[in-house]
């Protein structure tokens, strides 16, 4: 096929398309007016740009009839596209980008009870982690997979919940505050991705080496490329087993690379700087 046939939607989306102008419309135009870095420029563009062809073209009709390019799909929607548009920090730039009017609105309601619980919820240093591994986990149960990927309500439900989830989970690690006013600690933030990376180890682990088809619709619907079962299911496998788990190791070692920083400058909590401070120089006996 000719790359036009490729970059063309399988499914075309009005709401997705009008997602991603709208966010595109907001970074270009923040960007006028608040300095972002060409490094920054060069990560937003590249994570959506990466979040675009793995929802919006032709990698759609393979995704729906092979099961690794599927893995691959969830693997771009789920961690490297929200992780590299997040490391852009667009929030700030986004913000700035918006009409006067639409600024103040969102400045009250932040300041509101309602907005304050909403942002309690979608920065939630437990609810978000664990969300973060459910539905990538869930969508993977035999039984939901095959409803999933036979109803498209289901299907764009998978993958909107998976970059959702993603955004949200990456906003927390990646932030490079201190508690507060970021919403997780530094020492979190660099755990975290240990205890959300084993338990998609041990699924993909598992779907690899299983030696039965678990999720025969691909065959009773015909996969793009000939090849066996086992095949198709082990490369999924190993995709959310290795690929995957690097990612998630890529935002731990940022992570660890703000909690250093934040060290270096003194900005942990006081407790535990009072607590490195008595063992780094013990009272003096008299």
């Amino acid at each position: 096929m000719l790359l036009l046939d490729w970059l063309t939607p399988w499914e075309f989306s009005p709401t997705l398309v009008a997602l991603f102008a709208a966010g595109a419309i907001l970074f270009v135009r923040g960007a006028r007016v608040h300095h972002v870095s060409a490094v920054r420029k060069a990560l937003f563009w590249s994570g959506m740009v990466l979040l675009y062809l793995s929802l919006h073209t032709r990698l759609d009709y393979y995704a729906e009839r092979m099961f690794f390019i599927h893995r691959i799909q969830h693997l771009v929607l789920h961690h490297l596209g929200p992780l590299i548009v997040m490391a852009a920090y667009p929030g700030s730039a986004m913000r700035a980008g918006l009409p006067s009017g639409a600024r103040r609105w969102l400045h009250r309601f932040r300041a509101s009870l309602v907005g304050r619980g909403v942002e309690a919820v979608l920065t939630h240093r437990i609810l978000v982690p664990v969300l973060f591994v459910f539905l990538v986990v869930v969508w993977l149960l035999p039984t939901v997979q095959f409803y999933s990927m036979l109803d498209w309500r289901l299907y764009r439900l998978m993958n909107w919940s998976v970059v959702v989830t993603g955004f949200l989970y990456w906003n927390l690690i990646l932030d490079r505050r201190p508690r507060p006013p970021a919403a997780m600690s530094p020492g979190g933030r660099v755990i975290s991705p240990i205890f959300t990376m084993a338990p998609q180890m041990v699924a993909g682990a598992y779907i690899a080496l299983t030696q039965r088809d678990l999720y025969p619709l691909f065959e009773l619907c015909g996969r793009a490329i000939p090849m066996p079962a086992l095949m198709d299911q082990s490369i999924g496998g190993l995709t959310m087993w290795i690929p995957a788990a690097l990612v998630e190791l890529i935002g731990l070692l940022v992570a660890l690379g703000s909690l250093m920083r934040l060290s270096g400058k003194g900005r942990l909590p006081a407790r535990k700087r009072r607590g490195r401070v008595g063992m780094a120089a013990p009272p003096a006996i008299r």
